[in-house]
């Protein structure tokens, strides 16, 4: 059972979770290439996917929930995780740029109070990246991985949350098709498997990979501008024709 962060570690410290990082890591570096000058933030534990970000953005936090408890990260720095007790993040708001949820959202015992704290913190222009598990997937299947614990998500269920909780979809890919199973060869076959995956079977991968927008609704639109005609004391030369009251009216 995944209970704690350091099962998460010990997982990303073998061969098959390396190739794991590998693939998802490629993944998304291709929807976010840089974030220079960016504030970046993970929840769950997106640590070993945040190391890209370190020497380009303004600043790296990593927030762990303390159900599983936190790791020091990174190992040759100044420690940037803290731990964050129930859904709330003690974050101001509208102060970050990038929001990177890996392991967290099929974890997370209360998903739309959850998300709520993503778009708070969340500036008007950034954007989230979530990556859950395929509920149809191997991957969601198999105890011994962090992907079969939890609730996975179908593609439709995660687009719908994320847009009740005011996110707008932008992008969406599918990865980690390779079948989770500790053999060497798949783990040395991991790129052609993926490349072949994509193109012939996408319902098998492994995660789903969402980016989204925060959605910011627009003021009250102050109208076309054309003119209406009202009344004013002396424009037409006296006051308005009085309105007759039926003979028979009583108040």
């Amino acid at each position: 059972m995944y209970r704690s962060v350091y099962d998460l570690r010990t997982f990303y410290n073998s061969p098959l979770g390396l190739a794991v990082q590998r693939i998802l890591d490629r993944r998304i570096a291709g929807l976010w290439p840089d974030a220079n000058g960016l504030r970046v933030m993970g929840c769950g534990y997106a640590v070993p996917y945040l190391n890209r970000y370190c020497a380009q953005a303004e600043r790296v936090i990593a927030m762990m929930p303390a159900r599983l408890g936190a790791d020091t990260w990174p190992k040759d720095g100044k420690n940037v995780v803290y731990l964050s007790e129930g859904f709330g993040l003690p974050i101001e708001n509208a102060s970050v740029d990038r929001i990177l949820l890996v392991h967290h959202l099929e974890y997370s015992e209360q998903l739309q109070p959850s998300l709520h704290e993503m778009w708070r913190v969340l500036k008007p222009n950034g954007r989230i990246l979530v990556v859950v598990p395929n509920r149809s997937s191997l991957w969601a299947r198999v105890e011994w991985s962090p992907f079969g614990h939890g609730s996975p998500f179908s593609l439709s269920q995660l687009c719908f949350f994320l847009r009740e909780n005011l996110f707008v979809q932008e992008r969406t890919q599918s990865a980690l098709f390779m079948p989770p199973f500790k053999f060497s060869f798949f783990m040395r076959s991991a790129n052609f498997i993926e490349h072949l995956g994509r193109a012939v079977l996408p319902i098998a991968a492994g995660v789903h990979i969402i980016e989204a927008s925060k959605q910011v609704y627009a003021g009250v639109d102050k109208g076309s501008g054309s003119k209406v005609l009202a009344y004013k004391p002396g424009l037409f030369g006296g006051p308005p024709p009085a309105v007759p009251v039926p003979q028979n009216y009583t108040s």
